[in-house]
């Protein structure tokens, strides 16, 4: 590893060694911030599959029942009668924060009651049941496409996280170390020459005495 370029000096040396306690606790805090984020992660990852089961479980049986209408209905019949939605709906957006990371927050506004938008004397009970089935799962399907959002975001910063805390271990920490190492080696050895120098000293005043 590198040492970074500095001068040998004990002020510098103090300096550098500042820098490496604070990029130690900033390891520290980025791995705890790591760790915490994997296991949100794991908590959406699993509320998101399963919500996925679900919503896949509740359409197939929407669109089986929209099959068993077909069979007993024409197209023309069906398209007539879903023409008109049941209930004014809409979706309102909002982010909440997980670990300071913004996320989507969808809810949905219907109106009270529920009413078939056609009526029942020529339509099949297998068509109500696949819009009935159709309306429980909307919020569930807003509340995949929360998780699923949530799941991308903590994962991206999940990567990001382990990036920095990856370059604080093996780039940063062991240059500061390196740096530091080579620093006190050099004004030990400069130490040592002062030692020296002065015994020398020492020595010729007083073989001139």
């Amino acid at each position: 590893m590198a040492a970074i370029q500095a001068k040998p000096t004990r002020m510098e040396l103090s300096n550098l060694k500042k820098r490496k306690q604070v990029a130690v606790r900033g390891h520290k805090l980025m791995k705890d911030k790591r760790d915490e984020l994997v296991r949100r992660f794991i908590l959406y990852a699993r509320r998101n599959k399963d919500l996925r089961l679900e919503v896949e479980n509740k359409l197939s049986l929407a669109m089986r029942s929209f099959v068993l209408a077909r069979a007993a209905m024409s197209g023309a019949q069906i398209e007539e009668a879903l023409l008109y939605p049941a209930r004014a709906a809409s979706v309102e957006t909002s982010t909440e924060s997980v670990l300071s990371i913004p996320v989507p927050k969808l809810s949905m506004q219907t109106q009270e009651g529920y009413s078939y938008p056609y009526g029942y004397a020529t339509t099949s009970a297998e068509l109500d049941g696949a819009v009935q089935q159709l309306a429980e799962v909307l919020p569930l399907l807003l509340q995949l496409a929360e998780t699923e959002k949530a799941c991308g975001r903590l994962a991206d910063e999940i990567e990001k996280t382990r990036r920095r805390v990856n370059a604080l271990e093996y780039v940063m920490i062991p240059q500061f170390t390196e740096t530091i190492r080579s620093i006190q080696m050099k004004l030990e050895e400069n130490d040592r020459q002062n030692t020296t120098r002065l015994m020398k000293t020492k020595e010729m005043l007083e073989a001139t005495r």
